[in-house]
């Protein structure tokens, strides 16, 4: 069976439709009052409250087509089936249908929707631990479906267990879904945990029926969940018969445009070419997606914006290895935008920003390569013997974007060698404390609905308001929003620091409404009713989608998922601790409650 990209997502949204549910909106890329991460990551991302038992207006049977952004596999992407931003296709059921249901729906999809061949799908169960039994049952229903018994495989918590998204939060068990690409096996104990290529995964079934608790303990749920993720640019690949991602009809535009701004238009190009092609393919995609989001970011040091830059710069260098010159990544953007348009307008109504970001990017790294080159030229007069430290090749790695191939292929010019395993040294340990910071930020976020975060949350609504309604300003709109249970950071669209008088006006404003006391109110209702209703917010929904507005007596309108305080005097006394610059044209404002 032959599907393009809208076949699939039509496919999918029709299949859950005709099953009792609800079609809602992508999410945005980037997550709304979550600390926990910087880029929405699953479709489950931003329905945690709705898994942890919080009613969804769409009600309890819910599908749809997620933007996401990971970028841990970075390394990987240029070959067959690693990008940085996918999309994925779920369903859940908010404590409605489980296993019973869930598994041969997948057989369904999988053999008479997508027309793959069952001798060729495998399928891996948890194999039971301390924590939670063998899960027989999910491998017996598969069974029954018709998969072969040897093609059933039991593997424990690092393969079949999903969740929480931080430390604490909604988990459980899960099956996943795996294509047999036909390889011979790598070993007689080759299965899909193994990474020679012979299985590639399709889709994840998670079985919700846990909280893990900050002690570590797992306790049940108050509803059971099913979480459920296909990639779809994987998926494409693998209904298609193709080779590589990058063959599908979501790449292909990509790929072509880059090898005629390129000229390497030969399709038996050498690998490291392929690879380059492939590598700057993905990284624009993902770039033109999180510019052109509905809280898009821009470049920065900071956060989303520095993993953006990161991006841009890693394009741009292997880019230049096949002579791409300024302007061509706006170029290939342009098509991103042109491919997606119709699915995500945010992207079309942002073409002009995207290119504009992409271009000012280039020129800023070319001036950040022209420093690197005279801080070479420098290192090279004080280097003692023949060797350049790991070290110093690190550092113009990390401050000037220099990639060690560049480095060494300098050096060699000038009669050097480089401590390549001195560098890889200082790379680890950089990437450790990288690694460590992301794990500092699972604390709060979305699975958090204490006391403290519902009252931050609060305030993030009635400040929202009164930086409206001080700065005068009609572009002045929530850009993120990033909560924990200290402290509350508000991101928004405005072009100059505030004036000290302007901070003092937004904490009164904000003070004058806890003293009022104000209670909160929660209506559900469509996008179109809350727009005329004056509430603030995303409008990215589908036309006719349910939404919550939580009101604050005359302060505050908003459309927001909670979690929320009763009524405002519960939030104390409110103050801003710094407003600065978050990036250009984006101001960020850190606030507590006392």
């Amino acid at each position: 069976m032959k599907l393009t990209s809208e076949q699939l997502r039509n496919k999918w949204m029709k299949f859950f439709s005709d099953r009792g549910h609800t079609p809602i909106s992508s999410a945005s890329l980037i997550p709304e009052n979550d600390p926990t991460v910087l880029f929405t990551t699953a479709g489950m991302h931003p329905l945690v409250p709705y898994l942890l038992g919080q009613p969804h207006p769409c009600g309890k049977r819910l599908c749809d087509t997620q933007k996401c952004v990971r970028t841990g596999d970075i390394d990987e992407v240029g070959d067959a089936t690693h990008c940085t931003f996918f999309e994925m296709l779920g369903n859940w059921s908010l404590g409605d249908y489980f296993k019973d249901e869930m598994v041969p729906w997948s057989y369904e999809f999988l053999t008479k929707e997508l027309g793959l061949d069952s001798d060729r799908l495998a399928v891996t169960v948890f194999e039971g631990d301390s924590d939670c039994p063998r899960d027989t049952k999910t491998a017996a229903l598969w069974e029954k479906c018709g998969i072969k018994k040897e093609n059933i495989f039991y593997l424990g918590k690092k393969h079949n267990w999903w969740g929480p998204a931080g430390q604490t939060g909604p988990c459980g068990s899960d099956t996943e879904m795996f294509v047999d690409t036909g390889k011979p096996k790598c070993s007689p104990e080759c299965s899909p945990a193994c990474d020679c290529g012979k299985y590639v995964e399709i889709w994840n079934d998670v079985f919700m029926e846990f909280n893990k608790n900050a002690d570590g303990s797992f306790s049940p749920l108050k509803q059971k969940n099913v979480d459920t993720g296909m990639g779809f640019e994987r998926a494409l690949m693998n209904v298609n018969g193709l080779k590589s991602v990058y063959d599908t009809d979501v790449f292909m535009p990509i790929v072509d445009k880059i090898k005629e701004l390129s000229g390497t238009g030969a399709d038996n190009a050498a690998e490291e070419t392929l690879r380059a092609v492939r590598v700057v393919a993905d990284h624009i995609r993902t770039s033109t997606f999180i510019i052109g989001d509905e809280r898009g970011v821009t470049p920065s040091n900071v956060d989303q914006g520095y993993i953006l830059r990161r991006l841009l710069r890693r394009a741009i260098r292997f880019g230049a290895t096949i002579g791409l010159k300024p302007g061509d990544y706006s170029a290939v953007a342009n098509t991103v935008v042109d491919i997606y348009k119709d699915v995500y307008p945010e992207l079309a109504a942002a073409r002009e920003k995207i290119k504009t970001e992409i271009d000012e990017e280039q020129a800023r790294f070319e001036r950040t390569l022209e420093n690197g080159i005279k801080e070479f030229e420098k290192l090279c007069k004080y280097v003692q013997g023949d060797t350049i430290p790991g070290k110093s090749a690190f550092r113009l790695y990390d401050t000037y974007g220099f990639p060690l191939e560049m480095t060494v292929e300098m050096a060699r010019e000038r009669g050097f060698k480089v401590d390549i395993d001195g560098f890889n040294k200082r790379f680890e340990e950089h990437r450790n404390l990288s690694h460590a910071g992301a794990e500092q930020r699972f604390k709060g976020g979305l699975a958090d609905t204490g006391e403290l975060t519902a009252r931050l949350h609060t305030a993030t609504h009635l400040m929202h308001k009164a930086l409206k309604d001080v700065l005068n300003d009609p572009n002045v709109n929530q850009r993120g929003s990033n909560i924990t249970p200290e402290r509350l950071r508000f991101d928004f669209s405005f072009g100059r620091a505030m004036t000290p008088e302007e901070v003092k006006a937004v904490e009164d404003k904000v003070n004058e409404a806890i003293a009022a006391n104000a209670e909160i109110t929660c209506e559900e209702m469509t996008v179109e009713d809350a727009k005329a209703a004056g509430a603030v917010g995303l409008f990215a929904s589908k036309y006719g989608e349910k939404v919550k507005v939580y009101t604050m007596g005359k302060f505050s309108k908003e459309i927001c998922g909670g979690p929320h305080a009763a009524r405002t005097g519960e939030l104390g006394h409110f103050r801003i601790v710094k407003e600065q610059s978050s990036s250009a044209g984006v101001r960020r404002i850190k606030a507590v409650l006392e």
